[in-house]
């Protein structure tokens, strides 16, 4: 069973950072793009970037463009996301999917969802 875990969410002021992590059970993620993406209270989830299975292609969604940088270690089969200048909206629950390639900066086709990791972005 694929199974992706999130972490490394938390409390952080504006214009902090954080490193979220998304770590792989049960499989292996070399062969897959990984995208991450995030749901404000009320409202939509959005894609916010996406890596190719190589890490040879990044792509990142224009809100988060120059802040976040998402990037992978194959050998610790894990993708991460380095998120700086934190900005109160960036506040939501973050989550990573698996997919077979990047379409811009979404995965496709989407995989399963796992729990997520809240980011706050607050003073």
């Amino acid at each position: 069973q694929l199974q992706l875990v999130e972490s490394g969410g938390g409390l952080v002021q504006p214009g902090g950072s954080l490193r979220l992590s998304c770590a792989a059970s049960g499989f292996t993620l070399d062969y897959y793009a990984i995208g991450w993406f995030r749901q404000a209270p009320g409202k939509e989830r959005e894609g916010v970037s996406c890596i190719s299975s190589s890490g040879g292609s990044t792509n990142y969604a224009d809100s988060v463009k120059g802040r976040f940088t998402i990037s992978r270690d194959n050998a610790k089969n894990t993708v991460y996301l380095q998120m700086n200048s934190l900005k109160p909206e960036d506040t939501a629950v973050y989550y990573c999917v698996e997919g077979y390639y990047c379409s811009g900066y979404l995965p496709r086709p989407l995989g399963s969802w796992g729990q997520g990791t809240q980011v706050t972005v607050s003073s």
